[in-house]
């Protein structure tokens, strides 16, 4: 066998032409695929990245970049802007002062969802908790339970919200339950019992694999988690339907944060929901009942402003709002976040405020459960010391909040990471609040984390074997 491969080897080096051949059409291949990645107009530095990948890496690296490069999606945008023009458009409900208001119409622009307001905001520590008021809420709906979710496990947890939904399905409620089909894989054929029920399950975009022609949307997930009972209660913030979740079923669960919000706030997450949900194949008939079956509500008065962001959209909403809160801070900021990879300008706005003699305190977990995050994370650490930023490092249990506090009012809960993947890659919900209570309880709730992390003080000096991996881990950011 060996021999006649090298036979054949021999045989094709030897070919007339062959060499000046391959050549042309690997010319020919970067000029074509580099054309097109050059009039994408990207930033130079992923660009220059990408040309530099395909010139190195013939046709290996067409196949990473057809897996994972950036991707353009405008026939799903129209098909979404479409379902929007379906929905009843709502009024401004938002009475803020002077910074929030700004904020809200930059919001407004950039993801095009109306400032709102709520009745009442409870905020929810860790899964347990979280998972008893959801399913208590559940058990009283009389309309429709609406959830999406990025991750969903076939666990105990998953277990019973399925069976809490699959009891309303057969009362009459219309359940449509929304799952990426990437962190939902394990729960594939876990909702036999709830489409049987009468209830609705969908996957946001399956990976498409077996269709080598079209790109397989593996680096676009929802990252969203939303739920929406009878148009009156909505959840959002960063726990997923996970054990991983649940501080009673496992010592080394997450530590997270969510919020419980009622009140005209949720005709915004509602929309948010149908919007995806018709934009992952749904039938649009659907549209009509859903706006019958979502209330007006009464103004209250908590200012909240529902946040989304995309692929689909060319504005980084959710990006812009972090950065543009930071700027308008006159006193503190306040960020805890499990993942950090921040952009240019996302650390100009941070290391500007502490160098501007602002209180900018920056809570991590100690580890993530990626060790190239955190590894990237922490290769920012020495300008955000030299600044003047107070870092701490959670633990033992991994840190997975999302959550702002700016000055005394403004409060931001979702499910957005602070880093290149939330800001341009995933589908992402957050809720901005303008509300001294609720920023006042935040900050007592990251006071508290503080108490339990450890802060990062400059090290001088530290050994190469820490810097470099960091240092390698900070070239692979755009894609973290």
């Amino acid at each position: 066998m060996p021999e006649l491969l090298q036979r054949g080897w021999d045989a094709l080096v030897s070919t007339p032409g062959l060499a000046a051949l391959l050549v042309g059409v690997w010319l020919l291949y970067l000029v074509w695929l580099g054309g097109w990645i050059v009039l994408q107009k990207r930033e130079p530095v992923a660009t220059l990245s990408w040309l530099l990948g395909l010139a190195l890496l013939p046709y290996v690296g067409f196949l990473i970049y057809h897996v994972f490069g950036p991707q353009r999606i405008r026939r799903q945008r129209l098909r979404r802007a479409h379902s929007r023009a379906r929905i009843p458009q709502d009024q401004d409900g938002f009475s803020a002062h002077a910074d929030a208001a700004e904020l809200a119409k930059l919001a407004r622009a950039a993801s095009g969802l109306a400032p709102a307001s709520a009745t009442a905001v409870r905020l929810l520590i860790d899964g347990g908790g979280t998972y008893e008021a959801l399913l208590a809420d559940i058990a009283r709906a009389r309309d429709h339970v609406h959830l999406e979710y990025y991750i969903y496990h076939p666990d105990r947890c998953g277990a019973a919200l399925r069976d809490a939904l699959v009891e309303r399905a057969r009362a009459g409620v219309k359940v449509r339950l929304l799952i990426d089909a990437i962190g939902g894989s394990r729960a594939r054929h876990f909702f036999g019992a709830l489409s049987a029920a009468g209830g609705e399950v969908a996957w946001f975009h399956p990976t498409r694999f077996g269709r080598f022609w079209q790109r397989p949307w593996l680096n676009l997930r929802t990252h969203r988690k939303i739920v929406v009972i009878d148009g009156r209660i909505g959840y959002t913030g960063g726990i997923n339907i996970s054990e991983d979740h649940d501080e009673r079923r496992r010592d080394d669960a997450f530590r997270d944060l969510h919020v419980r919000i009622e009140g005209e706030a949720v005709r915004r997450l509602q929309k948010v929901f149908v919007e995806d949900w018709i934009y992952a194949g749904a039938d649009d008939r659907c549209l009509d009942g859903i706006a019958a079956q979502t209330p007006e509500a009464d103004r209250g008065p908590v200012a909240a402003q529902v946040l989304t962001s995309g692929p689909d959209s060319p504005w980084e909403s959710i990006h812009r709002i972090y950065v543009s809160a930071i700027h308008a801070a006159r006193e503190r900021v306040w960020l805890v976040t499990p993942y950090f990879v921040p952009g240019e300008a996302a650390m100009m706005a941070l290391t500007s405020a502490a160098l501007a003699g602002l209180d900018v305190r920056l809570l991590l977990p100690k580890r993530s459960d990626s060790l190239l995050v955190t590894l990237a994370a922490r290769s920012y650490f020495d300008a955000l010391l030299d600044a003047g930023v107070k870092v701490y490092e959670y633990g033992p249990r991994m840190l997975h909040t999302k959550a702002l506090v700016i000055d005394d009012s403004l409060a931001l809960v979702g499910s957005a990471n602070f880093d290149h993947r939330s800001f341009r890659l995933n589908f992402e919900v957050s809720v901005l609040f303008d509300d001294a209570a609720l920023a006042s309880e935040l900050a007592a709730h990251v006071e508290g984390e503080l108490r339990q992390a450890a802060r990062v003080r400059p090290a001088g000096r530290r050994p190469l074997r820490q810097r470099l991996p960091e240092a390698l881990a900070r070239l692979l950011s755009p894609l973290l």
